[in-house]
């Protein structure tokens, strides 16, 4: 007979294998193509008992997508005023894990929580574009960034520079026959030389001119 304790640790090691399970099936296969089933077998355990932490296949794929994006944000962690460094994390956390870049995406392509605003991924998606905005927005205000771009524009425009090979896989090994340089070192720079080239570290405090045109439109 199991004591209390041991039965919570049985019970959250069983929760974490079925975590890590639907994270691969629904990499792999999408919400609408994930079963149940399946993801039962990779955890080593029953349908019956995934159904026992979770309601059904959209709240698992919710609980798998939250804590990826938690594990994002800990791992690649924006810094406003050195954009080209995250974007290089962005790319090395997602050249390392392009599955876990095609488990996001299905979540936000998708219909996860499209008629409930109340859905908890969503929401965090939702609050993780406003905090990364706010410390663009910080950022402009101490005069490390130009104020003249919508700080919203910044974060996606950072993002999709930074997944922009991971993206595209299939094009990067089409394109690694006539590239000049096909090592990733070379992708990761370019993509750093990118963002630093639209979005440049000023000194504290100095006026911009990197986007006359821009500012012009305000």
């Amino acid at each position: 007979m199991l004591s209390g304790v041991a039965m919570r640790t049985a019970n959250r090691d069983v929760r974490e294998r079925i975590l890590a399970a639907a994270g691969e099936e629904f990499a792999q296969h999408g919400v609408a193509g994930a079963r149940t089933d399946r993801i039962a077998r990779r955890a080593k355990t029953s349908k019956e008992r995934v159904y026992t932490y979770f309601r059904g296949k959209q709240d698992l794929y919710r609980s798998v997508a939250e804590r990826e994006l938690a594990s994002i944000k800990e791992s690649t962690h924006l810094d406003a005023t050195d954009l080209p460094g995250y974007a290089g994390r962005i790319h090395d956390y997602f050249t390392d894990r392009p599955e876990h870049l095609r488990l996001m995406h299905w979540g936000l392509l998708g219909d996860i929580g499209a008629d409930n605003r109340d859905d908890p991924f969503r929401e965090a998606v939702r609050r993780t574009i406003e905090e990364s905005a706010e410390e663009v927005r910080r950022a402009q205000d101490d005069g490390y960034l130009d104020p003249a771009w919508d700080p919203v524009d910044v974060v996606v425009i950072v993002n999709q520079i930074a997944t922009s090979w991971t993206s595209h896989l299939a094009l990067a090994d089409l394109a690694s026959g006539v590239v000049r340089d096909p090592s990733r070192a070379a992708r990761r720079a370019a993509i750093v030389a990118a963002v630093a080239g639209l979005f440049p570290a000023l000194a504290n405090g100095a006026a911009s001119e990197s986007r006359p045109a821009v500012a012009a439109r305000s």
